[in-house]
């Protein structure tokens, strides 16, 4: 641990040489031989242990007591209702249940860790599980071990155990020692050979011993307790109907079953499987959307976000670096190309370069491309995204690469060759810098460097002249200014082999300077407009240049053309805590990881909800801190995509905004949900309340309350969870983390939709009775068709063809309410009678009266919600 290098055992092999790794069939006949490289997963539940779960449901026991009474008493057609809500009820609730299980199974699969490694000579990412013993592992700072393997060689590796062993601090690993899978590579490089897989490594036994059980999310906590509360006061409210039965002297079996039964439907029980149910395909729907969800609380967090904090490589620029621009003491080049192809110009002045001019650049490129951990990949042409140069490893370094090869530099296997590496000093966020040592012809030492030119244009690490100094930091400062990261590159040679990093690291000197562009993705600027629209203050986090991360924000529109020194801060003024206030800047520069964890805190001590992206080893602490990591897929550390809440598989920042929107719509629908059912619940138990003060005895019978429970909570209950999000969603402030569930105005909205629901359905049947109509028929029709007009009332876009599955559940639900009265069996069952065209006029008037009633409430509330948001 006190050591910055640890170095390969002499006579070890050289990274990568004589080494070809397993032929694609033979690893696939270990594949089969051994299983995949998976621990044991949880098996999930049995049908019948499912069932049996759905049964021990509080409200579920009732109802077969219930059902039990109306066998004993004799009432036959209650015992049929309450047990086809009983079936019905726990068949939904397995089949949400299972679909879930899933929609989450499938989201696991997605976000399946991969590994590096060597098959057929070539380097390539596979899933983790489909490594297998023998395979070559090539092992980089942010990679998981992806299974147990002893280490072949090892450069500078520096290896977190702390997973396995509970040890804080990381443990050196040179060649010849084990390494456990899981654990995670901090620094440094590594080859390995694996020796066991699956259930047979390390963590494969651990996880033997561990319970599968996922816990419930914070939300479906909140509304277990809201639960809790609503079935107590729905009892007190149920005895206080089965009292007022007894007291007209109306039979205490069929009182019992009736308050019974209204207690089951005023409840709106199916509400914990909407909810998981809506987390889960909300997960799925983001997945589609290119964010990835490991964590299903996630999905309930995002619509709170109110900073994110991004940092700028690869998420608001392209991240496929080219190199543009070469510095050096005595010429300054130019260099065309695309992308990461091999073949472009170099230019000095726009005209080709002398031999004299282009031998200081090819120099540069060639240390640049020595220290230097990339590979270049032709086109593989198997598919669209494989039919260009592509890069293994880190893009700058390949930026690099591609340079060389540009300015007509040995290949990149040759140089290797000649020039093999003996030691390095890997790059570091804290140091800045990579340092590698290699054996020329003569035998003496290559020492090559590059870094960031505040740490490597340093008196104490270049033995060039002040003036050459100088003017190199002046130039990086103008290249940097034009939105370049801008990298020093220095050599030396020397004889003996290094003892230490402060022994090779100094009397360099300066080759030049390195201008690589990453220009910004033509979508940054509309999508961080787009998080200001909704709410959202977006914060660039980056460890580049000032200068660079000032260009790049201004033209991303994070701050203005024109925007003073003090809308960037650097990472030395927070080190030096000249700054009061972390929340005031938009723009960090030069920051260390430490410092990304300041910044997160400042902005939660102010009670904001933060999102942070990250890619590296070291944004894993970042990532866990912020309420929402947020790790990019295709360029991220393996380290911090684990870390991570939400994966970005296109490294796209307006990724992030749709699963903000994604977020909002979920918690949307199940606050609609919950109006609707509570509404309708609170309705139905008034109207058994007041319904005896009006001359209506017994306002609906025990099955005719079931029916309506099982039409309106049943199949229209779980199509509002796929509602479409509102147009307005991502154009409102989010809501505060803190908020009640029912907050913001649903409380009231659900009172004032319950008082309408029961007085229209009151007034029906008072008004059946006075035309000598079947005035029980008649409200239990008016009762249903309220509450399915209060359905499509609270809809944000009543004729949309999004979710076409609600409109559909509400028809099937008016039909079977319909047979309710005209189908001689469930007419018997039900005890209901046909009604004629003045008692449908009835319920068509309550159906309508609901719709409206939720029109208006809805916009009501929504404008008096956005006069509180303008004050």
């Amino acid at each position: 641990m006190n050591s910055a290098v640890t170095t390969t055992p002499p006579g070890e092999r050289q990274p990568g040489q004589e080494l070809r790794g397993l032929a694609a069939p033979e690893a696939e006949r270990r594949l089969a031989e051994h299983g995949p490289n998976e621990v044991a997963e949880v098996p999930s539940a049995p049908l019948h242990t499912r069932v049996l779960a759905q049964l021990r449901d509080p409200l579920i026991m009732v109802l077969l007591g219930a059902a039990l009474l109306t066998i004993v008493i004799g009432d036959h057609p209650d015992a049929v209702v309450i047990g086809l809500v009983i079936v019905f009820n726990t068949t939904v609730g397995v089949a949400q249940e299972i679909r879930a299980d899933h929609a989450v199974a499938a989201l696991s699969t997605m976000s399946a860790p991969s590994a590096r490694v060597l098959r057929d000579g070539t380097a390539r990412e596979v899933a983790a599980a489909v490594v297998v013993p023998g395979d070559v592992l090539l092992l980089g700072e942010g990679d998981i071990v992806a299974a147990d393997a002893e280490l072949i060689e090892a450069s500078a590796l520096l290896i977190d155990e702390s997973m396995l062993t509970g040890e804080s601090l990381p443990v050196d690993k040179d060649a010849g020692s084990l390494l456990s899978a899981g654990t995670v590579v901090m620094r440094g490089r590594g080859v390995a050979t694996v020796t066991a897989t699956g259930a047979a490594s390390a963590l494969g036994r651990i996880a033997a011993l561990l319970d599968g059980t996922r816990e419930p999310t914070p939300l479906q906590h909140r509304l277990a307790s809201l639960g809790r509360i609503l079935a107590a006061a729905t009892l007190g409210l149920c005895l206080v109907v089965f009292a007022l039965g007894l007291a007209r002297g109306l039979p205490a079996g069929t009182m019992a079953v009736t308050a019974i039964s209204l207690a089951v439907a005023a409840v709106p029980e199916s509400l914990p499987a909407v909810v998981t149910l809506a987390l889960a395909l909300g997960a799925r729907r983001m997945a589609a959307r290119h964010a990835l969800v490991r964590r299903l609380p996630a999905v309930e967090t995002l619509g709170s976000v109110t900073v994110l904090a991004t940092d700028k490589t690869g998420t608001l620029t392209e991240g496929r670096m080219v190199v543009q621009h070469v510095w050096t003491p005595s010429v300054a080049a130019d260099i065309f190309g695309v992308g990461y192809e091999p073949q472009g110009d170099v230019q000095v002045d726009g005209r080709q370069p002398t031999p004299a001019e282009l031998g200081p650049v090819r120099d540069l490129l060639t240390v640049a491309s020595l220290c230097n951990d990339a590979t270049l990949r032709p086109p593989q042409g198997r598919a669209a995204d494989e039919d260009r140069w592509t890069a293994i490893g880190d893009p700058m370094e390949a930026a690099l690469l591609a340079a060389a090869a540009k300015a007509g530099c040995a290949d990149q296997a040759e140089i290797r060759r000649l020039y093999p590496r003996t030691w390095e000093a890997p790059f570091d966020s804290l140091r800045k810098r990579m340092t590698t040592v290699h054996r020329m012809a003569s035998g003496d030492l290559l020492v090559c460097l590059k870094g960031a030119p505040e740490v490597v244009l340093d008196a104490t690490v270049l033995a060039d002249r002040k003036d050459v100094l100088m003017g190199a930091r002046q130039q990086a400062a103008i290249l940097a200014s034009r939105g370049f990261r801008v990298l020093a590159v220095a050599s030396t040679e020397c004889r003996n082999e290094p003892s230490s990093v402060a022994t090779v690291e100094t009397g360099l000197r300066l080759l030049g300077l390195v201008a690589i562009s990453d220009p910004p993705k033509s979508a940054a600027a509309t999508t961080l407009a787009a998080c200001r629209a909704a709410g959202i203050t977006p914060v660039l986090i980056t460890g580049d240049h000032p200068a660079t991360a000032r260009a790049v924000a201004a033209r991303v529109g994070l701050v203005g053309e024109d925007g003073g020194d003090e809308e960037v801060l650097s990472g030395p003024d927070l080190a030096a805590g000249r700054i009061a206030d972390l929340t005031a800047a938009r723009v960090f520069a030069r920051t260390e990881p430490q410092q990304k964890l300041d910044i997160v805190d400042a902005w939660r001590a102010r009670g904001a909800v933060t999102a942070m992206t990250g890619d590296g080893v070291n944004d894993g602490p970042a990532l866990r801190r912020a309420d929402i990591g947020v790790a990019m897929g295709k360029r991220g550390t393996e380290v911090a995509r684990q870390a991570a809440d939400l994966v970005l598989t296109d490294d796209n920042l307006s990724t992030v905004v749709a699963a903000v929107e994604e977020g909002r719509r979920v918690y949307d629908n199940i606050r609609r949900f919950l109006v609707y059912g509570l509404a309708g619940g609170t309705a139905e138990i008034l109207v058994m309340l007041a319904g005896p003060l009006l001359g209506l005895p017994l306002p609906l019978r025990a099955g005719q309350i079931l029916w309506i429970n099982l039409l309106t909570h049943g199949l229209t209950g779980v199509a509002m969870g796929a509602e479409p999000a509102a147009p307005d969603a991502m154009r409102r402030p989010p809501r505060p983390s803190g908020q009640h569930i029912l907050g913001a105005g649903a409380w009231q909205r659900l009172l004032v939709l319950a008082a309408v629901v029961t007085a229209v359905c009151l007034a029906a049947g008072v008004v059946a009775r006075a035309w000598d109509l079947p005035w029980q028929s008649v409200l239990f029709l008016s009762l249903l068709g309220a509450q399915l007009g209060v359905v499509l009332g609270l809809r944000t876009r009543l004729l949309t063809r999004q979710n076409l599955f609600l409109p559909l559940a509400v028809l099937v639900s008016a039909l079977l309410a319909l047979a309710a009265l005209y189908a001689p069996p469930l007419r018997s069952v039900l005890e209901t009678e046909p009604l004629g065209w003045s008692g449908a006029a009835l319920a068509v008037a309550a159906l309508m009266s609901g719709y409206l009633a939720a029109r208006i409430t809805r916009n009501a509330f929504r404008e008096r919600k956005a006069m509180k948001a303008k004050s």
